[in-house]
């Protein structure tokens, strides 16, 4: 048995072991969430806890609350204590929280084979500023296979596209500026943030590529709002951050990739044997 043989045996039988085993553990994994109230009015603090059963060391828990028109309106990684429990908080009402009805709390563990949800839901009324008769203009961007729609504004163009670019931890806005004009968008901090020592800094926003200094920008504690001015014949704005919503299990796909590579190249250097040899 050649080397190369062994090498691909014992890569064979790491990829089964590995695949399998969270498959099995899913049986008897399971994940709760609750929140404090059952209804909240505007500005007040929503506790929401839960558990996991059965917590794998290092892996938080992956949080989303869905709007009663089916938006989302917040997303969080929390993680779990040495008791299998988690918490997290979040102020009911604020920019995204515009409608009144009843909300959804959506809890995931796991990874893309193997997850295992939980749901639970609360009532939000009492909104001092209802939302205007004509909605305002919300663009959907798709990060990780999840929808996140971004409200905006613009004179002077259109937008064509919005999208992330998750290497740069930027949203990439193509336009089409037939005069002078602005763009005002409203950025979640649960979906993107500029942050340096848990402070806020600028974002970086390049217009053509070029850095712009002709930005204005209004903070809120859960989303921050720009208004970027530029030229006739603008075709692109980037607006480059520190943090945008990560793909979950990357870091767990990147620890498999490498041990497999690992594995493969100790098994070639050291001609390891699978079989033992009597």
């Amino acid at each position: 048995m050649n080397a190369n043989f062994k090498a691909f045996m014992l890569t064979t039988i790491l990829i089964a072991s590995v695949s399998t085993a969270p498959a099995f553990g899913q049986i008897s994994n399971s994940i709760t969430v609750t929140a404090d109230k059952a209804a909240y009015s505007e500005g007040e603090t929503i506790l929401i806890t839960g558990e996991v059963s059965q917590p794998r060391s290092g892996a938080p828990v992956a949080l989303v609350i869905y709007a009663p028109n089916g938006n989302i309106v917040a997303v969080d990684q929390i993680d779990i204590d040495e008791n299998k429990k988690f918490k997290t908080e979040v102020i009911a009402g604020g920019s995204l929280m515009t409608f009144e009805g009843a909300y959804t709390i959506k809890v995931t563990y796991g990874d893309r084979n193997h997850t295992t949800t939980s749901e639970t839901t609360f009532e939000l009324s009492g909104l001092t500023d209802t939302p205007p008769d004509d909605s305002p203009d919300m663009y959907p961007v798709v990060i990780d296979e999840s929808e996140y729609s971004l409200e905006y504004s613009i004179t002077g163009g259109n937008i064509v596209s919005m999208m992330p670019n998750m290497d740069d931890k930027s949203i990439i806005i193509n336009i089409d500026a037939t005069n002078e004009g602005s763009l005002t968008i409203t950025l979640p901090r649960s979906v993107i943030d500029a942050l340096a020592d848990d402070k806020d800094i600028n974002f970086l926003v390049l217009v053509d590529n070029e850095e712009s200094d002709d930005v204005m920008e209004t903070k809120k504690s859960s989303y921050r709002i720009l208004t970027i001015t530029f030229p006739a014949g603008t075709e692109q704005i980037e607006i480059i951050g520190t943090w945008i919503v990560p793909e979950f299990g990357t870091i767990a796909v990147m620890i498999l990739v490498v041990a497999i590579v690992s594995i493969i190249a100790i098994s070639a250097r050291s001609r390891l044997s699978i079989i033992p040899r009597y």
